[in-house]
């Protein structure tokens, strides 16, 4: 059982969770200080704040990482609660990207990838004669953070092929077979399951491309890996919950809000799984899309849901007490 399942899971995960930070790291550095301006600045109204919030997370790749960033910039005063709500709800659609581009099966290219993005990242280390331009270093530098980005996202994608190769050996497990036998009689044995594994490794993108490599292999039913995806929404919330300990009231108020839309999108999408599955299944025919596309619904209903509520005079003025 640990050379079959458990090594290989590791190793892909510890795969996927690299390339995820590289990728993180890398789009930071190269547009990272410049998105911050603009989220400070762009977000008067909801509305603003929500594309804003959607643009900046679709480029980081992490709604954790924006979640956290604003905790702080709340924390900090420099921005104010009702300024974050359009952000949080665009951070949810934004993430979707990621979930998105593995959906696109794009396994025989992540190699050749990895190989082109990390030659020509070694090459922007050269010294090029002494050189010293600004121009140059310039251009050198969002090279240099570009093809760190796309090295991420190849070992992403390797990440999640490694990953798949432990799918035999889980079916052979009779525990395998119970969970996806009572995750057919009660999907919420699905959210239980996906909300669990996301709060523990910090990555819902983790758990979703996990989800997609099960469900690509018919190892689990589409409508169970959905379940996983609404549960590993509501995982997510963990990061966000540790973020807002020990901060500012308003800073709370950030987390919580946080929260609120992701578990009120499960209470909401739960009943109407069936619905979501044949609406994603509209998008695709392989089992892996529909997951992505799942939950790139699922999180822009949500978004757009409570969108007016973040237009209501009561919600913004409990934001402002101190």
């Amino acid at each position: 059982m640990i050379a079959s399942i458990v090594l290989p899971m590791l190793v892909g995960l510890g795969i996927f969770l690299t390339g995820m930070k590289v990728m993180e790291l890398a789009l930071h550095q190269w547009a990272g200080s410049y998105l911050t301006g603009l989220v400070e600045r762009f977000t008067r109204t909801p509305v603003r704040g929500l594309l804003i919030g959607t643009g900046v997370t679709a480029v980081l790749q992490s709604s954790s990482a924006i979640t956290v960033i604003t905790i702080g910039l709340v924390n900090a005063g420099i921005m104010t609660f009702p300024k974050t709500l359009g952000i949080i709800l665009g951070a949810n659609i934004g993430t979707c990207i990621t979930t998105e581009l593995i959906g696109l099966n794009l396994t025989k290219l992540a190699f050749p990838l990895l190989l082109t993005s990390g030659s020509v990242w070694l090459g922007t280390l050269l010294p090029w004669g002494g050189l010293r331009s600004y121009r140059l270093h310039r251009t050198l530098h969002h090279i240099r953070s570009l093809s760190l980005a796309v090295s991420g996202f190849a070992s992403v994608i390797l990440g999640v092929e490694v990953m798949q190769t432990i799918v035999p050996a889980l079916q052979s497990r009779g525990l395998f077979g119970w969970f996806v036998e009572h995750a057919q009689r009660s999907v919420l044995w699905g959210v239980v399951a996906g909300a669990v594994l996301t709060a523990i490794i910090h990555s819902s993108a983790a758990t979703i491309a996990m989800t997609m490599g099960l469900a690509a292999v018919d190892a689990i039913p589409v409508e169970v890996g959905i379940a996983i995806v609404l549960g590993a929404n509501v995982g997510t919330c963990a990061t966000a919950l540790l973020a807002g300990i020990g901060g500012s009231r308003n800073g709370q108020f950030v987390a919580w809000s946080h929260i609120a839309l992701n578990v009120g999108g499960a209470l909401l999408f739960l009943p109407l799984l069936h619905v979501l599955h044949e609406a994603s299944a509209l998008l695709s025919s392989r089992p892996s899309g529909q997951i992505a596309h799942a939950q790139t619904i699922f999180n822009i209903v949500s978004s757009l849901v409570a969108l007016p509520l973040c237009y209501l005079p009561a919600l913004r003025k409990v934001g402002e007490r101190r």
